[in-house]
């Protein structure tokens, strides 16, 4: 069961409370009888699945060299000419 965290609005009163997703709300401070308001904190992601680790976008040879976005690639190598004469052989 989740734990919501109120806080009253005339007192200032907070506190955390253990509540089902099928209880209503709570509407008064136990102290003052106050009007209270619910807090709401921040929310942990966990995502599971393929996609989301650093490892999921390798390839078989363990490779993971990558150009960043906006930079400029490098040159390929200069491959040898499949025009020029070849040596000749004595």
């Amino acid at each position: 069961m989740p734990t919501y965290a109120y806080a009253c609005k005339d007192c200032g009163h907070a506190f955390d409370i253990v509540q089902s997703f099928s209880d209503s709300s709570l509407t008064s401070c136990p102290e003052c009888q106050g009007a209270l308001r619910k807090k709401f904190n921040s929310v942990g992601v966990v995502f599971k699945g393929s996609g989301f680790y650093r490892t999921d976008s390798r390839d078989a040879k363990g490779s993971t060299v990558s150009v960043a976005p906006g930079a400029p690639a490098a040159a390929p190598a200069a491959a040898p000419a499949a025009s020029a004469p070849a040596a000749a052989a004595s």
